[in-house]
């Protein structure tokens, strides 16, 4: 009876139409077009930082002494500017997301999400003319001021920038920068939260607030290190803004406010790319290599965070 019925009961097997075939012939290629990029990208940064990792001063004329002495302050100014922004960024981009979703009405929240999406499209070289042009003279004062009274402070130590051109005003833009692709992600992640625990919340008696700390906030908690890990990579890699607001020594320093700055590497590429010749070319395609790795790291880890909790994100 068994075999009768395995015989008369076979599973059918879906027809493949012509449109189908072409269709998931289409997504493989284009899935495995990204793999195939990735891979070309750093194939060519390996290949082309190899003479640079061996260079000296005598073979690279951007060399003092060799290739990890030249990259170490341009990496510690790539970080330390991006973790600055990100100390600002962060709070006000949950406070922005939180707004929209959970106090303004809603034909202001919906408003006010145009706008931080339209930010996210305006271009970095815009941000560098408002650092220049506004920022950096608004804020000079200030900076005197901190340093005149609070110098004893190791941050805010040193002689004050009469530009007002420093690695903190620079990492204000790059908050500026950052600011809608966090709220973007956190506005997301908190509309995602479900109702019924935020009515419970408010049902047992729970403030606004009281129902945002105990129902929101803890279901939206990988949504917010992503998004903020997301804005760092973002922030790691820019490069006009940074290029045209800082104004650089190339030492490493923790000084806030002074004329003494260290580089990024993504703007130090772009300044220097152009004059660069020989072996020289190798050494700055080295440290995007280094950028590269930085950002990819950056990247993946924000991405491992998000499938941690993927079953709570109606994204994944």
């Amino acid at each position: 009876m068994t075999a009768t019925t395995a015989a008369a009961d076979p599973r059918p097997r879906a027809t493949r139409r012509p449109g189908d075939i072409w269709f998931s012939g289409t997504a493989l290629f284009a899935g495995s077009m990204i793999l195939v990029t990735l891979a070309a990208v750093a194939l060519f940064l390996i290949v082309q930082s190899v003479p640079a990792l061996g260079a000296d001063s005598e073979s690279a004329s951007l060399l003092t002494s060799n290739f990890w002495a030249y990259v170490w302050p341009l990496l510690f100014g790539t970080v330390w500017a991006a973790f600055l922004a990100l100390i600002m960024a962060v709070p006000l981009s949950l406070g922005v997301a939180l707004f929209i979703t959970h106090y303004a009405p809603r034909r202001l929240a919906q408003g006010l999400g145009y706008v931080v999406d339209l930010l996210a499209a305006v271009p970095s070289v815009v941000f560098g003319l408002w650092g220049i042009l506004v920022l950096a003279p608004t804020v000079q004062p200030a900076y005197a001021w901190l340093t005149a009274n609070v110098g004893w402070f190791p941050l805010f130590s040193g002689d004050v920038s009469a530009t007002g051109r420093t690695i903190f005003t620079a990492a204000i833009v790059l908050a500026v920068m950052v600011v809608p692709i966090i709220t973007a992600i956190c506005r997301e992640v908190f509309l995602q939260t479900p109702r019924l625990h935020e009515e419970a919340a408010l049902a047992l008696g729970a403030t606004r607030w009281e129902m945002i700390r105990m129902a929101v906030l803890p279901f939206g908690r990988s949504g917010i290190v992503s998004g903020a890990m997301l804005g760092l990579g973002r922030a790691l890699g820019e490069t006009m803004a940074v290029a045209m607001v800082l104004s650089t020594t190339g030492t490493v320093t923790f000084d806030l406010f002074t004329s003494t700055n260290p580089s990024t590497i993504a703007a130090n590429i772009a300044l220097t790319f152009p004059e660069a010749f020989g072996t020289n070319i190798n050494v700055l395609i080295a440290t995007g290599l280094i950028l590269f790795v930085v950002t990819f790291a950056v990247n993946a880890l924000a991405r491992w965070i998000v499938s941690r909790r993927k079953e709570f994100s109606g994204a994944n």
